[in-house]
């Protein structure tokens, strides 16, 4: 499961990139995606939607499993 995660965060990565951001995978847990976001997305405001509203449901989309992504603490 972390490496079917880690190829789908791999292709979301770029468009992270391109605005100075970058997302880490920190840990997969019963459905549960643990991301680190960096760079201009670490303190962005919008950070909380571009878990949400981006990630989130592209990584539910690609893999049914998931129930949730979450930041790292």
């Amino acid at each position: 499961m972390r490496q079917k995660v880690q190829q789908a965060i791999d292709k979301i990565r770029p468009s992270l990139q391109r605005d100075g951001g970058d997302v880490e995978l920190v840990d997969v847990k019963e459905g549960i995606v643990t991301v680190r976001l960096t760079g201009a997305c670490r303190g962005c405001p919008m950070s909380q939607m571009t878990l949400k509203n981006g990630i989130e449901k592209f990584l539910k989309k690609e893999i049914p499993e998931i129930i949730s992504v979450q930041a790292a603490r």
